[in-house]
């Protein structure tokens, strides 16, 4: 873990994954597994997320990204559509990408995950380092600013349904946008995430939902929001959902 520990932050640390798809293929993974999520770690998590973007930015020219994550899922065999799990420790998958790519991660993930070609160490030596001397110079280009009322994100009264709009897209899948209508991961306060996970654990366990496969997605068209899928895996699921989803036009701009 040493090895590919870029940067460490008070919750959370930002790490190459045991199999890196892409150079620019990074996880935010949390510290001590037994942390909750409330509102110090969630701006932590906004910080490093930010962070990880402008380094990926300096080092690989990266200008768009694309998220994905579990909650309480771990891909099974194949695990087509999505990244090998790391560990039970909360992770979040963050793929810059460039033009001039070798791979895309869309590409690799629509493999089996023992075809995949996980880049080897010699190749990311350099841009290793070069992104750990970002990470260390580096502020986020959003500047995280408290808000007003995020105290209120740690009360019984918390109404995640004010922050957070919930739509089904399908027998399994749910959409969440932020009411306020913000187009990218690096302009939500950490109040919004409180309320994306708040929902995002309201969802229900029915028709054998063990858990879900998430992506958060942003268009980079104006006035498009930030939109994160949910999908409802199970170990007992005759098709896996996120072949398709990564398959539409929305997802496949972002990965493919």
């Amino acid at each position: 873990m040493t090895r590919r520990l870029l940067y460490r932050s008070g919750f959370w640390e930002i790490a190459r994954p045991r199999h890196p798809l892409t150079a620019g293929h990074v996880v935010i993974r949390l510290s001590d597994p037994s942390t909750d999520f409330a509102l110090p770690s969630a701006a932590d998590w906004l910080y490093c997320h930010n962070l990880a973007r402008t380094a990926l930015s300096k080092v690989l020219g990266a200008e768009r990204c694309a998220l994905m994550f579990a909650h309480q899922w771990h891909p099974l065999g194949a695990g087509l559509g999505e990244p090998v799990a790391e560990s039970s420790t909360p992770t979040f998958h963050l793929f810059g990408r460039w033009e001039g790519e070798s791979t895309t991660p869309g590409l690799q993930l629509s493999l089996p995950a023992h075809r995949r070609a996980a880049l080897p160490e010699s190749e990311l030596e350099a841009t290793d380092q070069a992104i750990r001397d970002a990470l260390r110079r580096g502020r986020p280009e959003a500047v995280l600013a408290s808000e007003p009322a995020a105290e209120a994100a740690v009360e019984p009264s918390f109404d995640p349904a004010r922050l957070v709009r919930t739509i089904p897209a399908g027998a399994r899948h749910t959409v969440m946008e932020l009411v306020r209508g913000v187009s990218s991961v690096r302009d939500v306060l950490p109040s919004e995430l409180l309320a994306i996970a708040a929902s995002l654990g309201a969802l229900p366990f029915s028709r054998g939902v063990s858990g879900f496969s998430c992506i958060a997605l942003e268009s980079g068209s104006p006035g498009s929001p930030l939109r994160i899928h949910a999908l409802g895996r199970s170990a007992a699921e005759d098709v896996n959902p996120l072949v398709d989803l990564i398959r539409s036009p929305e997802v496949s701009l972002a990965l493919l």
